[in-house]
């Protein structure tokens, strides 16, 4: 699904507006790029999960970073679909969408006012890894071999 179109845009939207109060805007200049161009085909895509009833409850892109590595952005999980394995399931979605564009392993970031964040990409197998990306709002970035 394009990442410029709805119900992309609303859930990414939601997202950026929710991490304001963490983070201030995330959207701002000086943060590592995440357009709707980064996350479009050849080297990325933009993943949205609804719910039984139709209505978008998730949504996640990868962006290339070169050509062995794909980054796992904007992951989002609205409140209806928390505590309910949603995020899990959309990480796990990226990732084997990471793995049809041919990347062997994935990056991602987030940050200190995101805990549950981090426990999941921990248990998910990400490895700590040094800062990639200068994100200056993440205080950990993780790593996993596809």
């Amino acid at each position: 699904m394009p990442a410029g179109e709805p119900p992309a845009t609303e859930l990414i939207a939601a997202m950026i507006d929710e991490l304001e109060a963490f983070y201030g805007r995330i959207d701002r200049p000086g943060m590592p790029s995440a357009a709707p161009a980064d996350f479009a085909p050849p080297g990325g895509v933009c993943l949205v999960g609804f719910a039984p009833d139709g209505t978008p409850l998730a949504v996640g892109a990868v962006k290339r970073l070169d050509d062995e590595v794909g980054e796992i952005k904007r992951m989002y999980v609205a409140p209806a679909g928390r505590s309910r394995g949603v995020a899990r399931r959309l990480l796990e979605a990226l990732e084997e969408a990471a793995r049809r564009l041919g990347y062997s392993r994935a990056r991602l970031d987030t940050g200190p006012r995101q805990p549950h964040a981090r426990a999941l990409y921990l248990s998910a197998g990400y490895r700590e890894i040094s800062d990639y990306n200068g994100n200056v709002e993440a205080d950990f970035w993780g790593e996993k071999v596809l």
